[in-house]
């Protein structure tokens, strides 16, 4: 164990030479260049990483638990199967990020920017994502529930087969969205716009649609 921890330390002070021995030690890399650094594998659990450029750095199958990235800048990054529970991603910038099947749990992420962001099998099972845009981002099985998505951009997003249940999705942009085959039950769409919005086979048991009506189970909603 303490061999895999020197291991690591001694990673960390390769790749952070731009910082000090005591910012590494109070975990402090807040406005921090690591752009197209590789970082995977890396435990960062409760860094603060705010303001950090992450441009196009790997963090695959890293450990964020904790971590502070807000306003930090991830255009590109590849944080597939990364473990982010709680992390915070406050406005971050996140697009074309692939977060494919990472853990993203209970994570902070409003007003992030998840344009064309991949985030195939990844779970935000009840993360805070109100206001985040994720335009045209592929959610494709996605777990997404009881997850905040109030405001939420979901426009021409692909969400098939990605799990809502119980989610808030008030107000949410969803025009020209993929739901087929998602799992929408007791998922809040009050004032939702679905325009153009794809929902075959979607499961909709007792989905507030976004007139504020209760949709029952035997009846089909097709685009």
């Amino acid at each position: 164990m303490s061999n895999q921890l020197d291991k690591q330390e001694s990673l960390l002070r390769k790749i952070f030479n731009q910082v000090t021995d005591k910012s590494i030690q109070h975990k402090n890399l807040s406005g921090c260049d690591l752009s197209g650094i590789d970082l995977s594998g890396i435990d960062l659990s409760g860094f603060n990483l705010v303001g950090a450029n992450l441009n196009k750095a790997n963090l695959s199958d890293s450990i964020l638990t904790g971590a502070n990235l807000s306003g930090a800048s991830l255009v590109k990054v590849k944080l597939r199967q990364a473990y982010l529970h709680e992390a915070c991603l406050c406005e971050a910038n996140l697009i074309d990020a692939d977060l494919s099947r990472a853990n993203l749990c209970g994570a902070f992420l409003w007003r992030a920017k998840l344009k064309r962001a991949k985030c195939w099998e990844t779970s935000l099972c009840g993360a805070d994502l109100r206001k985040a845009d994720f335009s045209e981002a592929l959610l494709v099985e996605a777990s997404l529930i009881e997850a905040n998505l109030i405001k939420t951009n979901f426009s021409n997003a692909k969400l098939s087969g990605a799990n809502f249940v119980e989610a808030n999705l008030n107000q949410a942009n969803l025009t020209g969205a993929d739901l087929a085959w998602a799992n929408l039950i007791q998922a809040n769409l009050f004032e939702a716009n679905i325009s153009g919005a794809n929902f075959y086979n979607a499961k909709l048991t007792d989905t507030i649609m976004p007139d504020g009506t209760i949709h029952q189970p035997h009846i089909l909603f097709f685009d």
